[in-house]
């Protein structure tokens, strides 16, 4: 494979992740600024500044574990763990009109679960393919689990 198409692959597969991200921001920018800033929050919450970044960065590492998998030889676990990175982005996608759009608390804490899982299932499937791809979503699982926390502290509260 030429240097050229592995570099449109890998811009590819950076920018999925980050479109995917800007898109569900963009669309549910309003109920930030508008309905979540009127909530009552946990001690825990950390300042709104904090998330952007946060996400930003989630969504690089995932295409780069996207990347890495994609490159890698195809076969059943190939293709299985390409399938639960769409699962896990779409649950992420749908999140955020859940929550901040819809202003559905319950059920966005069901769904975030549902992503958690999701994100478990990909560390491993990605494991069985690519061990540092697998790793480099740890911190996707560990925010997620945060966020999780967030959500339902959130739910209860209001």
């Amino acid at each position: 494979m030429t240097i050229l198409k592995t570099t449109g692959i890998l811009f590819l597969c950076l920018l999925f992740p980050l479109i995917i991200g800007g898109l569900s921001g963009y669309a549910t920018a309003a109920g930030i600024q508008e309905w979540y800033v009127s909530l009552i929050k946990p001690s825990f919450n950390p300042p709104n500044y904090l998330f952007g970044p946060v996400w930003t960065l989630l969504y690089i590492l995932m295409g780069v574990s996207l990347f890495m998998i994609w490159q890698s030889a195809t076969g059943k676990n190939r293709s299985r763990a390409l399938t639960i990175f769409f699962v896990q982005i779409t649950l992420n996608f749908l999140w955020s009109f859940l929550f901040f759009k819809f202003h559905l608390t319950g059920i966005a804490f069901i769904e975030i679960i549902m992503i958690w899982i999701s994100i478990l299932l990909m560390i491993i499937l990605f494991r069985r393919v690519n061990k540092i791809a697998a790793y480099l979503q740890i911190p996707y699982l560990l925010w997620v689990s945060f966020a999780s926390s967030l959500n339902l502290a959130i739910w209860f509260l209001n």
